[in-house]
């Protein structure tokens, strides 16, 4: 069945879901709440596997800053990621999961939680609902793309099969955690429709830091708490950022760099690597610390001196010794700037498969204002698909279902343009 605009008389309309994590299934409750017949298509054996790993940790929905600063997170995309806020932003979000008995709370970060923390009681009341709106899931189903006749088609432990349906919402994800069926396969299928898809790259993700064999041997593994970093974008300015990372073997990951990886990422593309700067003893500005390194050391070693007088011990010394040269540790004034700006070099990003997501994706011009494909009518794409990138913290996944509900309801406004604006439906 070609995706061309159905007859009047054919009820109820039957949509296709490629994709059944957050973007997908948002985009399936807003078209079976609508009455149409929506059958949700997964290459995996259950649905949401990403969220639920991601929701391991506690379940990071989304944040509580006020709109006009959240939006800003999305960076260049602010503005069409604005406009699907506009209509499903944080606070809706929450009252979302408040109907699906999901009580959530602000934590002293402003991210938003579930009082249970984890992702899976959302999940399990969400498809309860779904199913009880008559959405029928269909488990290892990877999508092959489409025949010469517009025709759906997916591999199927059976072997293949063909689909036909009044309008798709393909909601795919990016590139990253393969295993978990965002793997980027669907990118080829529509760059031979002759779509733009910019390239798939990490995004939240870590680097590769040539460290010494002794820093791998002894730190790997090793949170670096209560710290800062300072980086100079491509564009002059200075992005500060406090938390902590992780030493790995490779190089560094965790929250405060996710933080800063794409204009890091950026970087290293044009220059080839690029520095950030640690502040090891943020709680003291530079004048202070050199004053408390000024006091004489006495009998004690180098180690205590800057145990007693910075609090400098574990990873963060070895940090020091791995950047710092025997003319840096010889005198206070030295030792204090190099504490307070640590030149960590990265010298590229962690593989696209180990990153939380990817920037990249179907460019923002092969879509209309409803997320429909203009070289293939009636299909609609949504989610990480898209070119755009957030932050952890709850910007991404918050966009994840804000641009689900706009695919659903970008079909409706297609198959019922009386109902532009459509009828409130949930």
């Amino acid at each position: 069945m070609t995706a061309t605009k159905p007859a009047a008389a054919v009820a109820p309309h039957r949509i296709a879901v490629i994709g059944g994590g957050p973007t997908g299934l948002m985009a399936a409750e807003v078209l079976a709440a609508a009455g149409l017949r929506v059958d949700v298509y997964d290459a995996m054996p259950s649905v949401a596997r990403k969220f639920l790993l991601a929701g391991r940790g506690g379940l990071n929905l989304t944040h509580s800053e006020a709109p006009e600063v959240f939006v800003t997170r999305y960076g260049a995309r602010r503005a069409e990621v604005g406009h699907w806020l506009e209509d499903f932003g944080p606070r809706q979000l929450r009252d979302w999961a408040q109907e699906l008995g999901i009580a959530t709370f602000v934590g002293s970060s402003g991210r938003v939680f579930p009082h249970e923390m984890k992702a899976a009681p959302l999940l399990r009341a969400w498809l309860h609902r779904l199913r009880a709106a008559g959405v029928v899931f269909h488990a290892r189903h990877r999508w092959l793309g489409w025949d010469g006749e517009g025709t759906l088609r997916f591999a199927t432990p059976a072997g293949e099969t063909k689909v036909g349906a009044h309008a798709t919402v393909l909601a795919l994800g990016g590139g990253s955690w393969a295993k978990l069926g965002s793997d980027g396969a669907w990118v080829p299928l529509l760059a031979a429709r002759g779509i733009k898809v910019e390239r798939l790259r990490p995004a939240n993700c870590g680097f590769d830091v040539a460290w010494s064999e002794h820093m791998k041997q002894r730190y790997a593994g090793t949170p670096v708490k209560n710290v800062g970093a300072a980086f100079m974008a491509p564009d002059g300015s200075v992005i500060k950022q406090e938390g902590e990372f992780l030493v790995t073997e490779h190089g560094v990951e965790g929250n405060l760099v996710y933080a800063l990886s794409a204009p890091l990422r950026d970087t290293i593309e044009t220059a080839g690597s690029a520095t950030l700067g640690i502040d090891l003893a943020p709680g003291r500005d530079l004048q202070r610390l050199t004053q408390d390194l000024a006091h004489p050391r006495g009998r004690d070693s180098l180690a205590n001196h800057l145990r007693r007088r910075a609090g400098i011990t574990g990873v963060k010394a070895a940090l020091l010794h791995e950047y710092a040269t025997p003319f840096d540790l010889a005198a206070p004034e030295r030792l204090a700037a190099i504490l307070k700006s640590l030149p960590l070099r990265l010298d590229s990003p962690r593989p696209l498969d180990e990153a939380i997501s990817s920037a990249g994706g179907i460019d923002f011009a092969a879509l209309d204002e409803n997320l429909m494909l203009r070289a293939v009518p009636g299909t609609y794409c949504a989610g990480e698909m898209l070119d755009w990138e957030a932050p952890t913290g709850g910007y991404l996944l918050t966009a994840c279902f804000a641009s689900g509900r706009a695919a659903g309801l970008g079909v409706l406004r297609w198959l019922r343009p009386a109902m532009d604006p459509p009828q409130p439906i949930m």
